[in-house]
């Protein structure tokens, strides 16, 4: 009788402790989920500002390379058309060049930001870790 009352109790505590690792692994998945959108947020916040103060320096530097060349090709309207034409080459190289510009990086950076196993510890030396009762 006290082998079967241990196996059954046996049982339970297993039960028990695969429901409480279940739980923490549901845990740590939220919170590693978490981590990521937030790194991958922040990212596209940062990039996004940083566009737009590109924009903005670009378009104060335009003006002041049309007004610079002016004298010296004929005209505002002349240095103004250059500018743009320089900036349509440019919008074309990176329409051009997108795949390596644009697209590989992303790739790259979302891969490694949710495929890239970031477990400090195997679970085989937390294990060996646990102090003995």
């Amino acid at each position: 009788m006290f082998g079967v009352e241990k196996g059954i109790e046996d049982l339970q505590q297993l039960f028990v402790e695969s429901k409480k690792y279940l739980e923490l692994q549901t845990e740590y998945a939220k919170l590693e989920l978490t981590e990521k959108l937030t790194i991958l947020l922040s990212t596209l916040i940062l990039v996004l500002i940083l566009i737009i103060l590109g924009m903005v320096t670009l378009f104060y530097f335009s003006f002041t390379l049309a007004y610079v060349l002016a004298p010296h090709i004929g005209g505002l309207m002349n240095s103004f058309a250059l500018i743009t034409l320089f900036l349509l080459i440019v919008m074309a190289m990176v329409y051009r060049y997108r795949q390596k510009l644009i697209v590989a990086p992303m790739v790259k950076f979302l891969a490694n930001l949710f495929l890239k196993d970031n477990d400090p510890q195997p679970m085989e030396e937390m294990i060996d870790e646990q102090p003995a009762e």
